[in-house]
């Protein structure tokens, strides 16, 4: 076999045979394929894409057998895990996996680092001082089976085609190929182990799919192929035109999650940490009706439960278990600075992506895979899409190390605000949901 003959075929509009995709998802990952002839497969694959029933099942299965495949099956109970294609503001991995373990359900999760406008999970849980993302799978496994979930980042043995495809296609402007996105999440997830996956598809200027019919065809596509793999799989397309929540950064999120755990926090976090939590509670068999599933998870904010397994999961990956107690225990900024309103009426329009662009440009985020982030660093939002504004009313406090970074953020934010003279109409949080 031969990866030349390979990328002919697929650029010829050629169907890939099982053992042909398994060939070049292998050679990815062991070296035996060259980048430029991956980077010419990705190109045609972007251009042709791959066929739903054949070949996109066995493309993913060869990515996902290119590495280890975690196997959970000595753990008692269903394993399910949540996946957002990524936004702004986004922290609801934070307080769901706590929320979910402590209803019962087992949550595996592997995630990633921001890039971009848009944030990363292991970045937030990473500005609590001492918390370990690099653990071993062996550790892994053992805390999903003890304190019921674990958050971790990709390692070396998870899906190594993938890794290797997803720098090429960074690198070869082939990144907006469903195809593509599908096989690459899916890849990392399934080889968690699990059981059951929930995604959280972004629309909008925010999100990597910026209208709902992309989402929606990302969306189909990954629970079609969950289903092909034999994993149970439902999807909500939910709004990212403007930040989720009032804090946009790494410290600055932990802490609202932590206040979302203790029963309040802005209301959109809440309840959509709620609508995915019945989602995987449903999934996991913990409740077998949406409202005994709502009941459950109402239950373990108000009782504490949920705060105190977030703490748990906190001292297992060998972080600060007393910033769960006590956020201001989290890093704090150097320096801060409140944006003012500069006419009144009401805030029409905050932009996720320049909100987004902003946390970068004060530190809390990466233009380039290899730059370092300040745990400190973004904003808190004062005032939301809708709301009423008077001039000189504070819309965000900005937080940062330097002038020079609180300049180029105010900068950036600037960009973000939008002041009317009227109201505008109300936005749904959640926009469709698909279950197959």
């Amino acid at each position: 076999m031969r990866a030349y003959d390979l990328i002919k075929k697929k650029r010829d509009g050629g169907v890939l045979a099982p053992e042909e995709l398994r060939f070049l998802a292998l050679g990815a990952a062991n070296g035996t394929v060259a980048d430029e002839q991956l980077a010419a497969f990705l190109m045609a694959v972007f251009f042709r894409g791959l066929a739903g029933g054949r070949e996109l099942p066995a493309f993913l299965e060869a990515m996902l057998h290119s590495g280890r495949v975690v196997d959970l099956s000595a753990i008692s109970g269903r394993k399910v895990d949540k996946h957002s294609t990524g936004g702004v503001g986004d922290k609801i991995s934070l307080p769901l996996a706590p929320l979910v373990a402590a209803c019962g359900v087992r949550v595996p999760m592997v995630s990633g680092r921001g890039l971009g406008h848009t944030g990363g999970t292991l970045d937030k849980l990473e500005s609590i001082p001492g918390f370990r993302v690099d653990l071993p799978l062996s550790r892994f496994v053992e805390l999903v089976g003890t304190v019921g979930a674990c958050l971790i980042g990709q390692t070396e043995e998870i899906a190594p085609a993938d890794r290797k495809l997803y720098a090429l296609r960074d690198a070869t402007a082939t990144v907006e190929s469903i195809p593509l996105i599908a096989s690459s999440i899916l890849s990392k997830k399934l080889a968690e182990g699990i059981d059951a996956l929930v995604l959280d598809v972004k629309v909008g200027r925010g999100a990597f799919m910026k209208t709902v019919a992309e989402a929606r065809e990302l969306a189909r596509t990954m629970v079609q192929l969950c289903r092909a793999m034999g994993r149970d799989c439902t999807a909500l397309l939910t709004a990212m035109d403007e930040p989720l929540g009032e804090a946009v950064g790494n410290a600055v999120e932990v802490t609202e999650s932590v206040e979302i755990l203790r029963g309040g926090g802005p209301a959109d976090v809440r309840e959509l940490t709620l609508l995915l939590g019945v989602e995987m509670l449903l999934a996991g068999g913990a409740a077998r009706t949406e409202g005994e599933a709502r009941e459950k998870l109402t239950a373990a904010l108000a009782d504490g439960r949920a705060l105190r397994k977030f703490a748990e999961i906190v001292e297992a990956q060998e972080g600060d278990p007393r910033c769960v107690t006590d956020p201001s225990r989290l890093p704090q900024p150097r320096q801060r600075r409140e944006i003012h309103a500069k006419r009144s009426g009401f805030l029409v329009s905050l932009d996720a992506e320049e909100v987004g662009l902003a946390a970068v440009e004060l530190g809390a985020g990466r233009a380039r895979k290899e730059d370092r982030v300040d745990p400190a660093a973004g904003l808190l939002l004062r005032k939301r899409r809708g709301d009423e504004v008077r001039a000189g009313e504070t819309l965000a406090e900005l937080h940062g190390a330097s002038e020079a970074r609180l300049d180029a953020g105010a900068l950036r934010f600037a960009k973000a605000v939008q002041v009317g003279d009227e109201p505008p109409p109300p936005a749904p949080l959640v926009l469709e949901r698909i279950a197959g």
